[in-house]
């Protein structure tokens, strides 16, 4: 019986062909690396693929550009410290205690510390000092229950405080969180390492990703801008030295004979030029020329990597360069980096540090069991040309509804005095007091406009 063989297509060969070629391309891109396209472009530009804690810390110490990412974000967040108060009672106990505590823990320095660690590093922690620990195996123990005093709070970075066991329960509802830290510290000149139960931990993470353990270094977004700018300004430093100090050529004369001793010595002179040892050269048989020198403007390659900088990080470029003085270019800046800010005070710096802190004291009766309010001061101060011109404008609007016959009918004066001139309950019953004692009068100058604008 004869087989039968399968018609010739060349196109199914030539499509064999080619399924080999593309497969022995593939195997060979993998081989040379081709498909990692990032890391090739960090080889290439010359930037490290892996960065670690001590790169972000050394960076942040050094770099100024690195310092402002870090410090003005957390500047403003803590600015003029933080309060609680219970508005739900007239004798707030609450405000007076925190702010005892507050103070003699020196809680301002130790906020401001976690957070600024944990923006460098992917965390931090706070750990909390209480009477129950007599020897350093005791920080290794759950806290014990009932009131306890709180001594002091003690900041590490991820170096210091290494999470070396998880909670693995999936019923419990801390699955996937540290149950113990190894911390490690020094004393004078000794390096002291202990176990510290969870329960004694503040943990703060900075930029939350994917995972509430570890988040995001502030810097690594940014880490490659940075040493661009690095290499802009110090190589434009370099430029402006070699430039300032130009190269000179020598041009030998065409029928000029020089000798061993003769060329020795024109070395020795050479070099006490160039090192500030002479300014003269006797010259014979030669020509020294200077070279020109190229000295290129970096600010607009600086430019780029700011502008860069500046939108990775939402930091405006007059903040970021700190050429900013209580005022921002444009009122969209402002807005912006107000948003930023209120964003890192209840992500960061509420809900991260403030709120589990407050919550651990009022389990332990270091704060009282009651119902708080955080409170921030304003960002921005206004100036005294501000506040002058706020008091004219309310001057002028209470003036207005004060010679209307018929205002008080359209609005009561106490919903006027509250909803429209924005005073608190204890002003605007100060306020109708002072007009039922006929007490209130307008300003001289005022009264002085009104007579004018009668005549």
């Amino acid at each position: 019986m004869r087989t039968k063989h399968p018609t010739y297509n060349p196109n199914i060969q030539r499509n064999q062909l080619s399924n080999d070629e593309l497969y022995n391309r593939r195997l060979l891109a993998r081989t040379m690396n081709v498909g990692h396209i990032h890391k090739n472009f960090n080889h290439i530009l010359n930037y490290p693929q892996d960065i670690e804690f001590k790169d972000y810390f050394t960076r942040y110490e050094r770099q100024d550009l690195a310092y402002a990412i870090i410090e003005r974000p957390i500047a403003y967040t803590w600015k003029g410290g933080v309060s609680i108060t219970n508005p739900n009672v007239k004798t707030d106990t609450m405000q007076e205690t925190w702010k005892k505590l507050y103070d003699r823990l020196k809680l301002s320095v130790h906020f401001r510390t976690v957070d600024k660690l944990a923006s460098i590093g992917k965390y931090a922690v706070m750990l909390l000092g209480f009477d129950d620990v007599h020897a350093t195996s005791d920080f290794a123990k759950e806290v014990k229950k009932g009131s306890r005093e709180l001594l002091y709070v003690q900041v590490y970075s991820q170096v210091d405080a290494k999470v070396i066991d998880y909670d693995r329960n999936v019923n419990s509802e801390r699955y996937g969180m540290p149950v113990i830290y190894q911390i490690q510290t020094k004393i004078e000149n000794t390096t002291i390492s202990f176990r510290v139960h969870h329960s004694r931990i503040i943990h703060v993470v900075g930029e939350i990703l994917t995972s509430f353990v570890e988040g995001k270094p502030v810097l690594e977004k940014v880490y490659n801008r940075l040493l661009d700018v690095e290499k802009i300004t110090g190589g434009s430093a370099e430029m402006f030295w070699r430039g300032a100090r130009p190269g000179f050529q020598g041009v030998v004369d065409k029928d000029y004979q020089i000798d061993d001793i003769l060329e020795s010595h024109l070395k020795s002179k050479i070099n006490d030029y160039e090192n500030d040892l002479s300014r003269i050269i006797m010259a014979e048989g030669f020509e020294l020329k200077s070279l020109n020198s190229q000295v290129e403007d970096p600010t607009n390659h600086l430019e780029v990597q700011i502008n860069l900088i500046s939108a990775a990080t939402a930091i405006p470029k007059r903040i970021l360069l700190g050429s900013e003085r209580g005022e921002l270019s444009s009122s969209q800046d402002a807005t912006a980096w107000v948003d930023v800010i209120r964003d890192r005070r209840l992500y960061i710096a509420e809900m991260q540090i403030i709120t589990p802190f407050i919550e651990v004291c009022k389990k332990y009766n270091i704060l009282p069991d009651e119902d708080y309010i955080i409170e921030w001061e304003t960002l921005y101060d206004i100036s005294e040309k501000d506040k002058a011109e706020v008091v004219r404008l309310k001057s002028e609007a209470l003036r207005a509804y004060a010679s209307s016959p018929l205002a008080s009918e359209i609005m009561p004066p106490e919903a006027f005095l509250k909803l429209l001139m924005g005073f608190t309950a204890e002003q605007v019953q100060e306020v109708l007091s002072m007009i039922e004692a006929d007490a209130f009068e307008l300003p001289e100058e005022l009264e002085e406009n009104n007579i004018n604008e009668e005549i």
